[in-house]
């Protein structure tokens, strides 16, 4: 009996330091002062192939820009944009691009701690210095709205942040933009929009059960499970022929969100189509059609 309760109090203490030692460990990488100088029509047109504009602006409620607010319904509870405008009690007016960077790129509020991986800074995580030069000039010129963020809505144990660090080990990858010189340019560009800012993975790749995209063998694979009970549908080279997509009809569904057969995209993708690639140039539309229709 004393050797069970010995080794009882062994394994709690193990555990208990092991946990400490997760909860209490920083994380991130630390972000070189960046002097750059950014490009406002650059940063903003990033913003909005990167999504900002529509997760951070509740549009149904008539919303300021980029206050924050939406909810995004999840299987682990109901998460909330936050409030990105210059105000400096609400949002990111007494940030630094160092605080900025290290959140678009790492995932990292300047408390150090994770953000929900809802935020798809997996995507960005190949932004380049100057990307984030000019999004933060862009970000500058954005008026300053005082609304509050509001807390997300998390049930226990997913309402510990540092929850968080173990899904990054164990998930959080770099996004595979880098350029192949086997492929045109265009593909290339394409491929840079895709699996980076414009995220198309972020809902057309099934999740398991720890809301991790499953990227083996299943990228662009469809979801079944979209924030809020919506579904996203294969895109992947086969499924997209299969369905009578070409080049040509997929660059100008992401202008229009009308479909080879006279439809129209619905909820999520028709508000992704409304607020971001209808932005885009129909050089960049067409170039993640590319990349999309031939093999990658």
């Amino acid at each position: 009996m004393r050797a069970i309760f010995l080794a009882a109090i062994a394994v709690t203490l193990v555990v208990t330091v092991g946990l400490g030692a997760v909860i209490f460990l920083p994380i991130g990488q630390k972000v070189q002062p960046n002097n750059l100088s950014g490009d406002v029509n650059r940063g903003a047109y990033l913003a909005r192939a990167s999504g900002c504009i529509a997760c951070h602006t509740d549009f149904a409620k008539n919303g300021n820009p980029l206050a924050g607010g939406v909810k995004f319904a999840t299987s682990f509870g109901d998460l909330y944009s936050p409030n990105i405008t210059t105000n400096k009690e609400y949002g990111i007016g007494n940030w630094s691009i160092e605080n900025f960077d290290m959140a678009v790129r790492q995932g990292i509020s300047p408390e150090g701690e994770a953000y929900y991986p809802a935020f798809t800074y997996e995507f960005y995580r190949n932004f380049t210095d100057q990307d984030i030069a000019d999004l933060w000039a862009a970000f500058q010129t954005v008026a300053a709205v005082s609304n509050p963020s509001k807390d997300h809505e998390m049930p226990f144990p997913f309402n510990q942040r540092w929850g968080l660090k173990l899904w990054r080990v164990a998930f959080l990858t770099n996004p595979k933009t880098q350029s192949d010189p086997n492929k045109s340019e265009v593909w290339n560009r394409g491929r840079l929009l895709a699996e980076g800012a414009t995220h198309c993975a972020a809902c057309h790749t099934p999740r398991n059960l720890a809301g991790a995209r499953k990227t083996k063998d299943r990228h662009f694979n469809g979801n079944e499970s979209l924030p809020g009970g919506g579904k996203a549908p294969a895109i992947d080279i086969n499924s997209l022929k299969k369905n009578n997509w070409t080049i040509e009809n997929l660059a100008y569904a992401l202008e229009t969100g009308i479909t080879p057969n006279g439809d129209s995209f619905g909820d999520s993708m028709g508000k992704h189509v409304l607020y971001s690639t209808s932005f885009l140039t129909p050089k960049d539309q067409i170039a993640i059609a590319t990349y999309l229709l031939e093999e990658n």
